[in-house]
Formats: C-alpha cells, structure tokens, sequence
C-alpha cells in the first residue's frame, strides 16, 4: 500500500510518519510538494504519486488569526480537503481526514457525539466544517477524525508555551472555564493508525465518516497547565534543557478574562465510543498521555 501523508512537518504528521509504516509505504508530502493553498498542487502530488491512501493532517490551525482571514483558512481547510476528497474519489483512494471539537459551539452540558449537531462559533471552525462537508459529498472512501488540545514536545502548542512561560514567570494565569481533553500528537497517530488497519479490512463504506479521537478524562486549560508544572523536570529532561528553579504558581482565570479574536468552545469534551465500537480503538487518559509523551522524549 502506497500512503501520502500531508502536512509532515507539523506535530501529527510527524507523529503519524511512524506507526503508518506498518501500513504500507509512506511517501511525506511537505507544503512545497503539496499546499493545501494550492488545488494545482495537490492534483499533481495525486497524480505523481498515486497513493492507495491519503492521510491528511494538515490544516490552517492560527485560530485567532482566522478570523481576519476566513478566506485563507477556508482555502486551506474546506477547498484544499475538497480536492483531495475529489481526486480520491476520481482513483479510487481512501482517505482520512483530521478534524476539530470547534465544529461545535461548546454549550452542550455533556461529552458531543459525532450526531450531535454542529455550530462553529469561529472562522476557524466553520472553515473546518467545511471541509468536513465537501469530504462527505464527495463520494470517496473516509475517515473523519475529530480531535482537540492537541500537543505535543515539538511545535507551537500549549505544552511547549507553558514550559517557555514556567521559566519566565512567578505566576501563570490560565483560563479555568473551557473543559477538554489534552490530547498528545503521539496518542492521536497511535489511536489513527489502529483505526484504519481496521477500515482497511472492510470492503463496505458502513464504517466511513465522522469518529471522535481525543485522550479520555477531561480538565481544564488551568488543569493541564498544573499537570505541566508538577512534570517541569521530567518535561526540561525530554527536551534537553534545564528546568526553571521552581515551578510558578497557576491560577485560574475566566474566559471573558482573557479575551480572543477568536470564540472558543466552553465544553471540547469528544465522546469516543464509536471510536471503540467499530475500531476497537481505546484512548489513553489525558495524564497517561502526556506521560507517555514525556517518557519516550527522554528516551529519544
């Protein structure tokens, strides 16, 4: 099996490179071989390369900034996913998708399923639903995978923004309102690939469509950054630099303390039972995640 992988430079298709190779042949497509910007671009990487498979990571993710350029996000989000939903279509290719908790608009009191209705709060959100939306309509084989926090050792993220914060600041104050899953890039590519040597199995599309993939547990932003803290050390030791002197103290904030372009979702808590049920698939708790992320760091 042939798989091309989009957006390898980021911190889920770095992660993804490694379990997907027990799959089939990975061919990494970097912006300059495939922009998601570009539809000429992608068609001539489908063309070249003819995969059997498309996973597809890559996403405009600058959520703030979104919102002063839907445009730009929705062509990288829904247009850029509509075409790679087309050409699979047109060869016969399946394809997996990534996907975000702010396709929903975070009031439901409870977990969201993958039935729950949808209503982006965002340009971001609504670019991603987009996207999800042209997948569907395209007739191809896939799989939409929706996930949330996402972090991980390397990259632009919340792990790496308060390790950077920790050694620059006696106090840390995070937003204590918003309720999700911290969810590790490592988890996720481990959870992806599991999913889909199981649809691989299947001749019948009956398992296509949208699946929730984030770690189990919830907390909050506050929550996690206090995980981050207590881990400071073991944190500074995967990375290979020195810990601050001592950890800062977190205190909790409200949304409306620490105000966005961008709206997020108060409740980003995913559901993945049917992530289980089909596929067999069972997320690790967030806390078990991040761990396991820190301790393969070290060994690296």
């Amino acid at each position: 099996m042939k798989i091309l992988l989009t957006g390898v430079s980021g911190q889920v298709g770095r992660a993804l490179a490694v379990p997907l190779r027990a799959l089939g042949e990975v061919i990494g497509a970097e912006r300059k071989l495939l922009d998601l910007a570009d539809s000429a671009s992608i068609e001539r990487a489908i063309r070249q390369f003819e995969p059997d498979l498309i996973v597809n990571p890559a996403a405009y993710t600058a959520v703030d900034r979104a919102e002063s350029e839907p445009d730009l996000a929705m062509r990288i989000n829904a247009e850029g996913p509509a075409t790679l939903a087309r050409e699979a279509a047109r060869t016969g290719a399946r394809l997996v998708h990534f996907s975000t908790d702010y396709v929903f608009d975070g009031r439901k009191p409870g977990p969201y399923l993958e039935s729950d209705p949808t209503a982006p709060a965002s340009a971001y959100g609504r670019s991603k639903l987009a996207g999800e939306l042209a997948i569907a309509a395209s007739g191809c084989r896939h799989l939409v995978l929706r996930t949330s926090w996402v972090y991980d050792l390397t990259g632009a993220n919340f792990l790496r923004t308060m390790f950077r914060l920790s050694g620059e600041r006696e106090e840390l104050r995070v937003v204590d309102d918003q309720v999700g899953a911290p969810t590790s890039s490592a988890a996720i590519a481990q959870g992806c690939a599991q999913a889909v040597q199981q649809w691989l199995l299947t001749d019948s599309s009956r398992d296509d469509g949208i699946y929730h993939m984030t770690c189990s547990g919830q907390t909050t932003w506050c929550g996690f950054a206090r995980a981050i803290m207590v881990r400071l050390p073991q944190i500074a030791g995967a990375l290979g630099v020195n810990p601050p002197a001592r950890a800062p103290r977190v205190s909790g904030i409200k949304t409306q303390d620490y105000p966005t372009a961008a709206q997020r979702p108060a409740n980003s808590v995913l559901d993945n039972s049917k992530l289980q049920t089909n596929f067999g698939v069972t997320m690790p708790p967030w806390e078990q995640a991040l761990d396991s992320l820190i301790a393969t760091g070290t060994k690296a």
